[in-house]
Order: C-alpha cells, then sequence, then structure tokens
C-alpha cells in the first residue's frame, strides 16, 4: 500500500513532467485544448527542448548512480561531505549579513524608477489609490484593487510616511529572504541549508524582477511564508497572517490546504493541530463572509472551463524563460525529492506538497475565471518552495 508521501512523490513529479513535456514541445497543450489549434505543430521541440533533455537525463542519471552508490568513491564521499557540513552560529550571522548587505546595495537603484513607464497596471493601481479607502469606480479592475484591504493600506503607507511607494515592497522582498531561510532551517535543522536555499531564490530572475516592484509586490508571498512559519512556534497566529495574506491577493486562497497538510505534518500535539484547523475553518467562514456582503468583485467574475487547466500549466515555460536554472532543474530535483522520501522524513514531503501546491495553483484559477492571468510574479511562492527543496540535499545528518 503506497503511503501518503509516496503519492504526494508520484503525483508531483507527474505535473512537473508536464510542466516539462510543455518545455520540450511549446505548441502541444495548445494544439490539444486550445481554441486556435489548426495551425500550430504540437511536437515540434522549442528552443529549450534539446538542453532540457540533455540536462534532465544527465542530472537524473549522476542522481541514480548516488542513489545506488554506482559512483566512484571519492565523488560520493565528496557529496557525503558537502551535504553533512553544518555553518556555525557566528559565520552564519556574517554570511547572511554579506548576503543580504549585497543584495539590498544592488537593489536600492530599483527604488528610484518610474513604475508608470515600466508597468502599464500601475495606472490602475494609482488611480485606485487616490479614491482608497472609500471611494468606488465604475472600472471593476481599479475595484478588485480596492477589495484587496492589506496590500492598499500597506501600499498607502508607504507613499505617505517615504513618499516612495516602492519602499515598503522592497521591505516585504527582504522579508521574504529571511524568511525563506528561517523556514528551510526550522524544517531541516540546517544552517547551511538555510544559506542554499536562500542563494537559490535570490538567483531567480523573476524573483529579482519583481522584488522592488509596487504593482505586483510580495506582501502575500511574505504573509503566507510566515503562517506557515509560526505553526510551529505559535499556531494560534497562522491563520491571522493568512487572512493578511488573502486580503492582500485573493490567488492564496487555495494556499490554506496546503497549510493544512503542513500543520498535519508538524510535530506540534494533535489538539494544537484540531485547534489549527477548527480556527483556519473560522477564518474561511468570516472570509466567505466579506467576500459575498462585502460588495467585492469576486463572485462576479467566477466562469469555470476545465480545458483551459493544460493551458495554463504551459505558461510554466514562458514566464520563467529566464529562471534557467529552475527550468533546468526542476524535475530531477523533484524526483530526488521523491526519493529522500524514503528516508521517512515528513518535511520532504510538505514541500513536495507546497511545490504542487504552487505550481498548479495558476492553472487551476483560470479555470474558475477569466478575469485573471497567470504572470510570472504568481510564481514566487513555486521559487521559494524549490529553493527550499534544494535546501534539502545539503540537510544530511552526519551519522553519530
Amino acid at each position: 500500500m503506497l503511503k501518503i508521501s509516496n503519492i504526494i512523490g508520484i503525483v508531483t513529479v507527474f505535473f512537473v513532467s508536464l510542466t516539462i513535456v510543455s518545455l520540450i514541445f511549446p505548441s502541444l497543450f495548445s494544439s490539444i485544448f486550445g481554441k486556435f489549434s489548426s495551425n500550430l505543430i504540437p511536437y515540434e521541440i522549442g528552443i529549450f527542448g534539446i538542453p532540457i533533455i540533455l540536462l534532465n537525463l544527465g542530472l537524473l542519471t549522476f542522481g541514480i548512480l548516488y542513489y545506488k552508490k554506482k559512483l566512484p568513491s571519492s565523488i560520493s564521499d565528496s557529496i557525503n561531505r558537502i551535504r553533512i557540513f553544518e555553518i556555525p552560529k557566528k559565520p552564519t550571522l556574517i554570511i547572511l549579513l554579506i548576503i543580504f548587505s549585497v543584495y539590498i546595495i544592488f537593489s536600492i537603484p530599483e527604488l528610484s524608477l518610474d513604475e508608470s513607464a515600466e508597468w502599464p497596471d500601475y495606472e490602475v493601481l494609482e488611480d485606485a489609490l487616490e479614491i482608497w479607502p472609500d471611494g468606488k469606480s465604475e472600472n471593476i479592475y481599479i475595484e478588485e484593487q480596492n477589495d484587496r484591504y492589506v496590500r492598499m493600506l500597506l501600499l498607502d503607507a508607504s507613499q505617505k510616511i517615504f513618499q516612495n511607494i516602492k519602499i515598503l515592497p522592497f521591505v516585504a522582498s527582504i522579508l521574504v529572504i529571511l524568511f525563506t531561510y528561517l523556514l528551510t532551517v526550522q524544517i531541516t535543522e540546517k544552517r547551511f541549508a538555510g544559506v542554499i536555499a536562500i542563494l537559490v531564490l535570490i538567483q531567480s530572475h523573476t524573483f529579482l524582477r519583481f522584488d522592488t516592484v509596487a504593482v505586483y509586490e510580495n506582501f502575500w508571498v511574505l504573509f503566507y511564508l510566515i503562517s506557515i512559519y509560526v505553526i510551529k512556534k505559535q499556531w494560534i497566529l497562522s491563520p491571522i497572517f493568512y487572512i493578511l495574506s488573502f486580503f492582500t491577493k485573493a490567488f492564496v486562497a487555495p494556499y490554506f490546504i496546503m497549510t493544512l497538510f503542513f500543520a498535519a505534518r508538524t510535530s506540534i500535539s494533535a489538539k494544537k493541530k484540531v485547534a489549527l484547523l477548527v480556527s483556519y475553518f473560522i477564518i474561511i467562514g468570516i472570509v466567505i463572509v466579506v467576500v459575498y456582503s462585502g460588495n467585492t468583485i469576486y463572485p462576479d467574475v467566477v466562469k469555470i472551463d476545465p480545458s483551459k487547466f493544460f493551458i495554463g500549466l504551459a505558461t510554466f515555460g514562458p514566464l520563467l524563460r529566464y529562471d534557467f536554472f529552475l527550468l533546468f532543474t526542476f524535475l530531477p530535483i523533484v524526483v530526488g525529492l521523491a526519493f529522500m522520501t524514503k528516508n521517512n522524513l515528513k518535511e520532504i514531503d510538505t514541500i513536495l506538497f507546497l511545490i504542487l501546491g504552487t505550481l498548479i495553483a495558476g492553472p487551476i484559477l483560470i479555470v474558475f475565471t477569466n478575469f485573471y492571468e497567470i504572470l510570472p510574479y504568481r510564481y514566487i511562492p513555486l521559487i521559494v518552495f524549490f529553493s527550499i527543496g534544494v535546501g534539502f540535499f545539503f540537510s544530511k545528518k552526519p551519522i553519530s
């Protein structure tokens, strides 16, 4: 009988494999599920096709040889030494200070960039801020902006307090990096794994592209990360941060399923798990009441079209086309994590589930509405959990 961890590993590998197939054959899903498919060549290999095939085969072969202990002993021993390596506390603080300092120094110039010249959606945000918090608009897109209460409050505060709307979004991105480190260390119990995770995150083109952008800010990502980080420490705070995340971006709505799974696999008492479950259902009930009685636009934008799921899944490659490390290693990393679940580490299947959820959340969203599109910044939670997944490969404990 398959265990839960095995099922999660298989399902995650399956959906990641579909995204890799869509990278190799960019027109395949559109030719099957798209409305304008007559002129498409389903099995035409895309620009990333050959490199992805070769790199994936190479990495998977290397991983299998390592797992089966078929590599030369000198190579295996070197890999094991790296995997069990740990950084003492004081050097870790210095390393983190250097990483954050370099990141902040290179990002600060972006705070002076004019978003209105770079992002067309900024005009909608600007109009929404002018009437925030009490004004009404006939423009549904402006109304949608003002329905995201927490986000608008923070952006308005950034504008009024710092005279720069990008300051608080930048602070949020810095904290996303910090909580990526903290969450990795909490799960793996290895500081070295945490350092690896944030290095993977800050090399991401998508993360660096949106880290100071107010119109596509990371408040929602930050609040969600905090909501799962505090489960082990102060579980009562988790639903509070989740609802803050929801009213920053409703896209996070299905993420509560991942949170509940994370909590179920966390080493807290059964009473706390039940209390957390009840608190989340209460919070979800409050959200539903606010959404349906608060005159928000969300109930009016539902339109179901199941065929759009695969079209959404195929946007992964084009939207993240400059995230080369993610694109070329996604499948081998997930396969490696699936193999590692055999070591009975609950935390690994948790990360696999978070990767799966953040991968398919966008395609599921567009199945239910035409109002939203899948945009690159919506994949930042996926990049965060992928980074933590990479950190797991450096979390091996020394044999005592």
